[in-house]
């Protein structure tokens, strides 16, 4: 579809400024907007960028001048790009209608809500309860005696074990396993014996679980994850784990069990924490990071081991400067006589 710049900013409540009734056929990022294209920039330092852009207009932050080309100025100019996209390319949500697939095996004691869509062999187990304006894509299993709140998402192929408590707004993406067992086992008599794994999973509102992430449930207790924490792929979070609200766990993160993190915590991509760990309200750890101790409150860490990360980059500039400081310690020693002197052949 195509639309004014005037409509353009009614859509996201922006303050159009330029020629307000120049037509806008598509939007794009920057580096590849042209003739016609409505483009986005997020933050001062891309202006020069937008200047030089093919662009027609653009949605911009409140300080940003206009250069000669229509402009909309708004508070958040990704997330009303946002809204620019879903509209043009004709994918503004709807609210689903209350579809069940054919396929779709229900226990006659399952409970749907209104307004929920149900697609082809999904199954829902005895007791369940998902609730309204829910979608559940191809193949998704639910558990018996789980609980799904309103407008959840859950992708295809998503497994909730039995007893799962999934609160409302979740988007759990495909793949994505919830409540399996965790991994307990005590060494009798020379065998690994299984601890019985009783617990279950409990999910806020407003998380965020991508694709192929694993959950395990409780051993007696319950695992949970706090409101409006948002997990990435490929994330695997262990037994009796009590993650905080608003955490931000980057993909490949491995949490050991009845680890617990506060409020705002941010793990970066394959961060590793041993079991039995406390990490403080709004710390932050780098990426690959080795986490086996407490963490307190709004540090910053980085590395394996996990250190503080002014230390850590310390430590990673001597690292570079090694070659040379060997050469010199060489010279040193030679220069007292504790050891002959190298020939140049040597050293090269």
């Amino acid at each position: 579809m195509t639309a004014t710049v005037k409509e353009i900013a009614a859509w996201v409540g922006g303050e159009w400024l330029g020629d307000a009734d120049r037509v806008i056929a598509g939007a794009r990022p920057l580096t590849e907007a042209d003739e016609g294209d409505l483009t986005f920039v997020a933050e001062k330092k891309y202006v020069n960028a937008w200047h030089e852009s093919k662009a027609s207009a653009a949605i911009v932050p409140l300080t940003v001048p206009v250069n000669g080309k229509p402009i909309i100025r708004v508070a958040d100019p990704l997330m009303a790009f946002v809204t620019v996209v879903r509209r043009i390319r004709g994918r503004v949500p709807t609210p689903p209608a209350r579809r069940i697939h054919p396929t779709a095996v229900i226990d006659p004691t399952a409970v749907v809500g209104e307004g929920t869509e149900i697609g082809p062999y999904v199954v829902i187990g005895e007791g369940s309860v998902v609730g309204a304006r829910s979608t559940l894509h191809a193949g998704v299993s639910v558990g018996r005696f789980c609980t799904v709140g309103d407008e959840a998402v859950m992708y295809p192929h998503v497994v909730l074990y039995d007893e799962t408590v999934v609160g409302s707004r979740v988007t759990i993406h495909a793949g994505a396993v919830l409540g399996a067992d965790g991994f307990g086992y005590r060494t009798i008599k020379g065998a690994h014996v299984k601890v019985p794994q009783l617990g279950h999973v409990e999910i806020g509102d407003d998380v965020e679980i991508g694709a192929g992430t694993k959950i395990d449930c409780g051993t007696f207790g319950n695992t949970t994850i706090g409101d409006g924490t948002k997990i990435d792929n490929l994330v695997m979070i262990g037994h009796n784990c009590r993650i905080g609200r608003h955490n931000i766990l980057v993909a490949q993160v491995g949490i050991g069990g009845s680890t617990i993190t506060g409020d705002y915590v941010v793990l970066g991509g394959q961060a590793g924490v041993a079991g039995h760990v406390t990490i403080g309200d709004r710390a932050t750890i780098g990426s690959q990071s080795g986490i086996y101790r407490d963490i307190p409150p709004g540090s910053r860490m980085i590395g394996s081991p996990v250190m503080a990360e002014r230390e850590q980059f310390r430590i990673i500039s001597c690292l570079r400067s090694l070659p040379d400081m060997r050469q010199d310690l060489k010279k040193v020693m030679a220069h007292v006589g504790l050891v002959a002197k190298e020939s140049k052949t040597s050293r090269e």
